[in-house]
């Protein structure tokens, strides 16, 4: 090999004494290579600073070697972990991650969806809420034969492959936690109306107080956006009322930030006057002062499955491929910090006269 020149796949498989086909087998990680040859062939790879060429990779084994992640939410704190769990799932396995957004309700959706696929020719996608629950999208993707993983749909469905946490059980657990703490004024701030997301957490709320034998106050049920804003909003009818709760479950981090705010700009201490949950464990969770307890959500891990599952066998996971698709559910974590705290016997005097 001239020392000028970049290696080629010739001169990778000649140092490791494989066949040209072996290499490329590894490259693509492919199965039925033993663990030794492949460790082998990597070596060299890193010795030679052999980069394959993508478009030869895409001729050999009929790839694009991207994939795209579609998505179409206002809170910008979920896409971003789906996005960073699914680039670096990419960049692992050699693949590229194209991030496109798109409105759910646009009227040409299918013909976005269709310019899309023609241009990128992915060798999969990856579909976040709504638009993983959009029959449009879907159907697009189908007639285009166009391999997709959906993350957190509404239901699971028979043509296409899933992942998704188990929002109903996680919202119980956080209910359950604030009702543990003394708790039985608990408010809640439900997210997007059109959020499959948000009717789960509400029903896990609900779960929890019929468990409990808690009468379900209808005062306490606020709508939502999952924005700060609508947090901030929410938590104003929620706190000038007389009859104000003790607790408040926002359906996510950023609309419990935002109650968080407002309950500051009233002059209320948290915890010691307000009890916050939150959903999702986002990095400014942690951040703000008292930091949030909240459901930590493994957007990254679900975002990494999802890879793995188009990357496995992208061209079996499709409706026509007469194999039945995978539905992985990964399990949460309840996290528990400074923002909720036992019902004080000043809050337990006044939930006693309210």
């Amino acid at each position: 090999m001239h020392p000028n020149k970049p290696a080629t796949i010739i001169d990778v498989a000649r140092e490791a004494g494989v066949s040209i086909k072996t290499v490329s087998r590894v490259l693509n990680q492919e199965p039925g290579v033993h663990s030794e040859t492949r460790e082998a062939v990597l070596k060299v790879v890193a010795d030679l600073k052999y980069r394959p060429k993508q478009s030869a990779r895409s001729l050999a084994g009929g790839r694009s070697f991207l994939i795209g992640l579609l998505y179409y939410d206002p809170s910008a704190a979920f896409v971003g972990g789906v996005q960073q769990g699914a680039t670096l799932r990419c960049r692992e396995a050699g693949y590229h991650l194209v991030v496109e957004s798109l409105h759910n309700d646009a009227p040409d959706l299918p013909m976005q969806v269709d310019r899309m696929v023609s241009a990128l020719r992915p060798d999969g996608m990856i579909l976040t809420p709504p638009l993983c629950d959009n029959p449009q999208v879907l159907s697009a993707l189908r007639e285009s034969h166009t391999p997709c993983v959906l993350i957190s749909p509404a239901a699971d469905e028979p043509d296409h492959p899933s992942v998704r946490m188990d929002d109903v059980h996680a919202a119980e657990e956080i209910t359950n936690l604030l009702i543990s703490l003394g708790h039985t004024r608990i408010a809640i701030i439900k997210g997007a109306k059109d959020q499959v997301a948000s009717k789960r957490r509400y029903q896990g709320y609900l779960a929890a107080l019929k468990a409990h034998r808690l009468v379900l106050d209808k005062d306490l049920v606020v709508q939502g956006a999952f924005t700060f804003e609508s947090g901030v909003e929410a938590a104003y009818q929620l706190l000038s009322r007389r009859q104000r709760p003790t607790a408040v479950f926002a359906s996510n981090d950023e609309m419990a930030l935002g109650v968080l705010a407002a309950a500051q700009r009233l002059g209320l201490a948290v915890p010691g006057d307000l009890s916050i949950a939150g959903f999702d464990d986002t990095p400014a969770a942690a951040r703000v002062w008292p930091p949030l307890t909240t459901v930590r959500q493994p957007m990254d891990d679900m975002a990494r499955a999802a890879v793995d599952l188009l990357i496995a066998t992208p061209k079996d996971t499709g409706p026509d491929s007469g194999t039945k698709p995978q539905h992985r559910v990964l399990p949460h974590e309840l996290v528990v910090r400074d923002s909720t705290a036992a019902l004080g016997a000043k809050l337990a005097l006044r939930a006693k006269k309210a």
